[in-house]
């Protein structure tokens, strides 16, 4: 009977610490989590042409179910090639809700970008580069008022801006223009 009650009292006080450990006051002196690392400007291409209009940014929820855009909406009309924005592997090349979806998983780096509406020319499993053609853009984009492609970028479940996935000189819209260097004369 004594052995009986020392095992209860022993299972009690295990449990005890466990609950307490598990508790949100227990860790209450630990630092707060480590902000999500930056996203690296590994791409190379826009998905379509060479500086398309944005016709919706990216609107990032204020909750994982919330109201909001999760990619940019990129003009360009049906039949318009679309190429990867960085070195990767086609995730999923295939059709969502009706619409041809891709995703491709970056090299190095825990990052994924989709594009939709897509008619694929890849499979997965496929190694793409920058700038290659993964697909052409299809008729009816359905969120859009014009033709369009819904690029977006994740990182596990987490939707990022997919333009930070592009250099600055990549984004700068317009003709580039050289400074005067001091000390050298004008031409």
């Amino acid at each position: 009977m004594r052995a009986r009650r020392y095992v209860q009292m022993t299972w009690a006080a295990l449990l005890g610490l466990a609950l307490t450990a598990l508790s949100p006051w227990a860790w209450a002196d630990d630092p707060p989590p480590a902000p999500d690392p930056p996203v690296p400007a590994v791409g190379r291409a826009w998905p379509v042409g060479t500086h398309p209009t944005v016709l919706r940014g990216w609107e990032p929820p204020a909750t994982v179910y919330g109201r909001g855009h999760r990619g940019v909406d990129l003009a360009a009309p049906a039949g318009t090639p679309v190429r990867a924005v960085a070195a990767g592997r086609v995730f999923f090349a295939g059709r969502v809700a009706g619409r041809g979806v891709i995703s491709v998983q970056l090299t190095a780096t825990n990052l994924r970008t989709t594009y939709e509406p897509v008619t694929a020319s890849v499979q997965k499993g496929d190694e793409v580069t920058p700038g290659e053609v993964v697909g052409t853009v299809e008729p009816g984009s359905g969120h859009c008022t014009v033709t369009c492609v819904h690029w977006g970028l994740l990182r596990g479940d987490t939707y990022l801006d997919p333009l930070s996935l592009l250099p600055p000189w990549l984004l700068h819209r317009g003709p580039s223009r050289l400074l005067p260097v001091l000390g050298v004369p004008l031409p």
